[in-house]
C-alpha cells in the first residue's frame, strides 16, 4: 500500500490571537486581535494598532460582522489585556504585516479612487488612453519585426 500523509487544513479558523477585520459599524475596515471566544457566535476582541486608523477598542463582536485574516499573533493569552495585547502585536509586526498584503493595497486604491473628483477621474482616463496606446505601437512593431 502507499504511504498516506495526513496535513491540517489550510482554513482560516477563529482562534485567540486570529487577527480580523471589521466589515460594519463606525470601525469597518479596521483591525483586531481575538482575545477571547464567548461562544460559536461572539468574541472579544482588541485592536492595539500603532496606526490610529486601524485602532480599535476592546469589544464584543459577532463572527458575522468581521473576515478572518490570515495573520495570527502567536501565543497569545486568553483574555489578555490591553497593554499585553500591544506588546505580542508589535512583536508579531501586524501592522507592518497588514500593510505589505495585498488586502490593504486594494483597500486604499479603492479608497484613493472614491475620493476622486470629476477632473481626476478624466485625467486617469486620459493616462490610461496613453499606456495602452504606447503599449499597442510597441507590439506592433514587435510584430512587424517579426
Amino acid at each position: 500500500m502507499g504511504d498516506i500523509s495526513i496535513v491540517a487544513t489550510e482554513w482560516r479558523t477563529v482562534q485567540v490571537g486570529r487577527i480580523v477585520v471589521l466589515q460594519s459599524g463606525a470601525e469597518a475596515g479596521r483591525l483586531a486581535a481575538i482575545v477571547e471566544i464567548v461562544d460559536h457566535k461572539r468574541a472579544l476582541i482588541d485592536g492595539p494598532s500603532s496606526d490610529s486608523a486601524l485602532q480599535v477598542t476592546r469589544q464584543l463582536v459577532s463572527f458575522s460582522n468581521v473576515v478572518l485574516t490570515d495573520f495570527v499573533v502567536a501565543s497569545l493569552p486568553r483574555g489578555a489585556r490591553t497593554t499585553t495585547v500591544k506588546k505580542f502585536w508589535e512583536k508579531a509586526e501586524i501592522d507592518k504585516k497588514w500593510k505589505e498584503s495585498n488586502w490593504a493595497k486594494k483597500r486604499d486604491q479603492q479608497s484613493k479612487r472614491a475620493g476622486l473628483t470629476d477632473f481626476d477621474r478624466f485625467k486617469v482616463l486620459r493616462l490610461k488612453k496613453q499606456r495602452r496606446f504606447e503599449e499597442r505601437k510597441a507590439l506592433a512593431k514587435v510584430k512587424a519585426s517579426a
